[in-house]
């Protein structure tokens, strides 16, 4: 086959934009390509083959690249009220906030992946994925979903005004209480994930941490559900 017809229909089935672009797709030289079309000779079949190896090589070496982009980590939750104050949310990003906490907003919004929420210790807490909609949007619906296990011991005690009373004068049993992970989480990290690969390294966290983690939920890598 000639060289340039095959590489018109190789830069329209990549979708590539210049001779350089399509080179790094195809994993070879731009002058590799330019000796191509200047020759306009018929490709034999080892150049193909080689060809084909090389551009099946680049694209796992892009996928590579694109399978985890940290966004960032272990960033400090400063919890605040929607406007509506029917929810909470993990970062204060109005008027008053700063630039590097709107821009990390903004990203948030406009990516899909991994996150994780941990104590003020530092300790992981609970892992979850965005896929079907942005992290900003599905860290936030974590923050304030009510768990079976986030069942802690506390002491409840009047939030009105009343005279306060001691221990020995009114005992206050402790009661399993249900919390938010609002209520438990002082830090988060998200990870931009490319899409195939969000289900399998949200299962990878859940089962690799299973016995420190508040997920009750043990995810299956994608590639393996119904094998069990």
């Amino acid at each position: 086959m000639k060289a340039e017809p095959l590489l018109a229909a190789l830069a329209r089935k990549l979708k590539t934009s210049s001779q350089a672009s399509l080179a790094a797709a195809l994993g070879v030289s731009a002058q590799t390509l330019h000796n191509w079309r200047a020759r306009n000779s018929s490709l034999t079949p080892a150049q193909l083959a080689n060809a084909i190896h090389k551009s099946n090589s680049a694209a796992v070496k892009q996928s590579q690249l694109r399978t985890i982009q940290p966004i960032v980590e272990f960033y400090k939750i400063d919890a605040c009220e929607t406007k509506q104050g029917a929810a909470w949310q993990i970062l204060e990003t109005g008027n008053g906030s700063n630039t590097y906490r709107k821009g990390l907003r903004s990203v948030l919004e406009q990516a899909n992946g991994v996150y994780i929420f941990y104590d003020s210790r530092g300790k992981a807490l609970y892992a979850g994925k965005a896929k079907e909609q942005s992290l900003w949007k599905e860290m936030n619906l974590a923050f304030n979903r009510d768990r079976e296990v986030q069942k802690i011991s506390l002491t409840r005690h009047p939030d009105r005004n009343q005279e306060f009373r001691t221990g020995s004068e009114k005992l206050r049993q402790p009661r399993k209480t249900q919390l938010q992970l609002a209520d438990l989480a002082a830090y988060f990290s998200a990870y931009q994930i490319d899409h195939g690969m969000i289900d399998d390294l949200e299962a990878l966290l859940v089962r690799g941490f299973a016995n420190d983690l508040l997920n009750a939920k043990m995810e299956t890598f994608a590639h393996h559900k119904g094998r069990a």
